[in-house]
């Protein structure tokens, strides 16, 4: 469930551009690929960069077992997640006015271990999916030994907001525009390049169907 605008997340800089809704917020979590988790222990901040999955209304992470970051979260620490997709540099006439354009969800609240042995299994299914759809049914499973040694934890999506920028520079109804300097936008694609074989790959072995499809 997902609650009402709360001060934690509510945007105060350029309100305009915010959205609270599930649409907006499911829309820029798909759209990433990795989620900057932020925490604290024992005073210190931390930032650490990760995959992750959204599956309904949970945003799943994976760790080692042996992890600091997942023991601290595990036991119920405050975390904060930030998603961001950059999707072009916007350049007007003045350094002032330079910014991006973009695509950014903030979550915050409490992750939960995920236990259940099935539960964590579709979860870790999940994850190779969100990479690769179809990648799960090419690749040997995890062992038991493995599942043992991986934790997965679960953040609820309750208090969350985006913020999004579009569009050209701000400066041009502004006297700068009368400047001859060149303003606009340059478009941030992402791109993926052909596979490359791994060094220990034996000879004759094809490019999985999900990877020819994922490139193509």
């Amino acid at each position: 469930m997902r609650e009402d605008i709360t001060p934690r997340v509510r945007v105060r800089r350029a309100p305009k551009r915010a959205r609270y809704d599930p649409h907006s917020i499911d829309r820029v979590l798909d759209r990433g690929r990795v989620a900057h988790v932020a925490f604290v222990d024992d005073g210190q901040p931390f930032c650490i960069p990760m995959l992750y999955t959204r599956v309904g209304d949970r945003v799943l992470i994976h760790g080692s077992t042996a992890s600091r970051m997942v023991r601290l979260l595990a036991a119920g620490a405050p975390a904060c997640v930030t998603v961001t997709v950059l999707d072009g540099l916007v350049l007007a006439r003045s350094a002032f006015e330079h910014s991006a354009n973009y695509d950014c969800v903030v979550l915050v609240g409490k992750f939960e271990p995920v236990t259940d042995g099935d539960e964590k299994l579709a979860a870790l299914e999940a994850f190779v999916e969100g990479v690769i759809p179809g990648r799960w049914h090419e690749v040997r499973p995890p062992s038991r030994k493995e599942l043992k040694a991986s934790a997965v934890l679960a953040l609820t999506i309750d208090e969350a907001s985006v913020k999004t920028r579009t569009g050209p520079p701000d400066d041009d109804a502004s006297p700068d525009a009368a400047l001859d300097v060149w303003a606009g936008v340059i478009p941030v694609t992402e791109c993926l390049g052909p596979p490359m074989g791994s060094s220990g790959l034996r000879p004759g072995i094809a490019v999985s169907p999900s990877v020819s499809k994922l490139t193509a």
